[in-house]
């Protein structure tokens, strides 16, 4: 099966309708195909809707778990670093992709900034600021785990 075709395939369908950018992805489980779809940035107008995102929500609420150690993702392009922490978070350790960052940059599409926010070559997009410590954020952690403990 030529799951990167699955991949360009939703792209185009949704591109042609206006979904999203040119962009997608499909997230694999063995031979088994879990979730394939294009970017959703357009119609969800939501910054956060990339194609690897998409992919990955779609597959962790078909599979009900966070937990996609035991597939694979196949992505059009090159992940961008929000994509990339999302891969992590859930478990995904292979990922296919064929455009580069640098071809997506090309046609007007760049995350070269948050590559060198990340890198510290270039601290100036974003001011963080940590605030001193405070009980209630650290209750949070506590409350949590208490939760937890209890189920």
């Amino acid at each position: 099966m030529d799951y990167m075709k699955l991949a360009v395939d939703k792209t185009i369908e949704w591109m042609n309708e206006n979904i999203g950018g040119p962009f997608g992805a499909a997230v694999v489980r063995g031979d088994e195909i879990i979730a394939v779809t294009g970017n959703r940035v357009i119609a969800d107008t939501d910054p956060s809707q990339h194609a690897e995102m998409a992919a990955i929500r779609e597959a962790c609420q078909r599979l009900g778990t966070t937990d996609l150690s035991d597939c694979v993702i196949y992505a059009t392009c090159e992940p961008c670093p929000m994509c990339v922490s999302v891969i992590i978070w859930s478990g995904i350790k292979e990922v296919y992709y064929c455009n580069t960052a640098e071809d997506a940059h090309k046609h007007g599409f760049s995350d070269l900034h948050l590559r060198d926010y990340l890198t510290g070559k270039d601290k100036s997009v974003l001011k963080m600021v940590k605030v001193p410590a405070r009980e209630d954020c650290d209750y949070l952690f506590e409350h949590f785990h208490r939760l937890k403990e209890n189920k």
